[in-house]
């Protein structure tokens, strides 16, 4: 997958907030109001996901090129085996294709390797900001009086309809950057799951070799 693909699907995520009520003579009305939020597109807009994106960019870049370059080399070999395949003697071909199976393993294991390192790499960066958002999305709905937010960048969700007047995305996105700096992510909460960060490490399908 390229570089440039932007913050793998993201699990629905549905807060339901209770409040107690304060001890007076009359009791606080509870929560009614309801809102949704694209989870997925607030984690990615915010300072923090873009600085997120831009360090596994940076971390991850010089092994997709690896990747990539070994990609290249496979096709060439296999464009020398098609195009030679009346002028090769038998040797030339069987040692081709012999090179483009150990040429193929090599890149799909190192391939398996590099995205085992990214998930890790994107499970520890959901730690922390998944964490943090949802941190932001329980104050701001407690304060403003949400009984419930729905995520709706998940296709699981069940939401068929839903005005832009209770999409609440932009009003996180714009208090999580504002209080980022003093943030730190409640263990308790509920955490989105990965969004779709960027996947470096997915070298192009390899074509078959040739069967011998």
């Amino acid at each position: 997958m390229k570089l440039n693909s932007v913050f793998l699907p993201l699990a629905s995520v549905c807060v339901s907030l209770a409040f107690a009520q304060t001890p007076a003579a009359t009791p606080a009305p509870l929560p009614t109001k309801i809102a949704v939020i694209d989870i997925q597109a607030a984690i990615i807009q915010t300072k923090d996901g873009q600085k997120a994106a831009s360090d596994l960019k940076t971390k991850f870049g010089p092994k997709q090129s690896e990747l990539e370059k070994k990609q290249s080399d496979i096709t060439q070999l296999q464009q020398t085996l098609s195009k030679g395949s009346n002028t090769l003697s038998e040797d030339n071909k069987q040692k081709t294709m012999r090179e483009i199976d150990a040429k193929t393993t090599s890149l799909k294991r190192d391939s398996e390797d590099a995205n085992a390192d990214l998930e890790q790499e994107q499970q520890r960066i959901m730690g922390d900001l998944g964490g943090k958002m949802i941190s932001v999305l329980n104050k701001y709905a407690t304060e403003n009086g949400y009984a419930m937010v729905m995520d709706i960048s998940s296709q699981q969700t069940p939401v068929l309809f839903a005005s832009n007047t209770i999409d609440i995305t932009r009003d996180i996105i714009a208090l999580y950057d504002k209080v980022a700096p003093n943030l730190t992510a409640n263990p308790s909460a509920v955490r989105p799951s990965m969004p779709p960060v960027p996947r470096p490490i997915a070298p192009r399908p390899t074509t078959a070799p040739i069967k011998k």
